[in-house]
């Protein structure tokens, strides 16, 4: 099984849009409001996505962004999203996409790499902790109502 991994194109979205969906459990993501952030993270340019591709078939993806810190001059990346279809898991392509964004952070003197993992996903916490992430931190948020002023 021959793994690609490059950046995402346009052609790709769709796939993406289902990962996020599917894998990740996002139900608010499509491709019209996934174009439109991916058209402006392109802008932005500290952000960076990459898929993994089986035989042309977008079957994984890894979505991150550099991010300024207080006390760490050239800041670090956050992995906003990883994904891999859940028939092709166990393969190795996750790992293959956090050693992708390994190579752009130590191309970029970047030295380290964060992320956040929903409590419930405890598969996806051995996969991190097997590819050498430390457990280290809780991520906490909050949604804001808007519609109250």
């Amino acid at each position: 099984m021959d793994i690609k991994i490059r950046e995402i194109i346009s052609a790709d979205y769709a796939e993406v849009v289902f990962l996020w969906n599917d894998v990740l459990g996002m139900s608010n993501v499509n491709i019209a409001n996934f174009r439109e952030t991916m058209e402006e993270m392109n802008r932005e340019g500290n952000y960076k996505t990459f898929v993994a591709l089986i035989e042309n078939e977008v079957v994984g993806f890894v979505t991150i962004v550099q991010a300024l810190s207080v006390g760490v001059p050239i800041g670090y990346l956050h992995i906003q999203g990883l994904a891999v279809k859940r028939n092709v898991q166990h393969r190795g392509i996750g790992t293959k996409l956090l050693r992708q964004t390994e190579n752009y952070a130590q191309e970029r003197g970047i030295a380290s790499i964060i992320l956040c993992s929903g409590v419930k996903r405890i598969e996806a916490h051995a996969f991190y902790e097997h590819n050498g992430y430390d457990r280290d931190s809780y991520c906490f948020d909050k949604m804001i109502d808007l519609t109250q002023g």
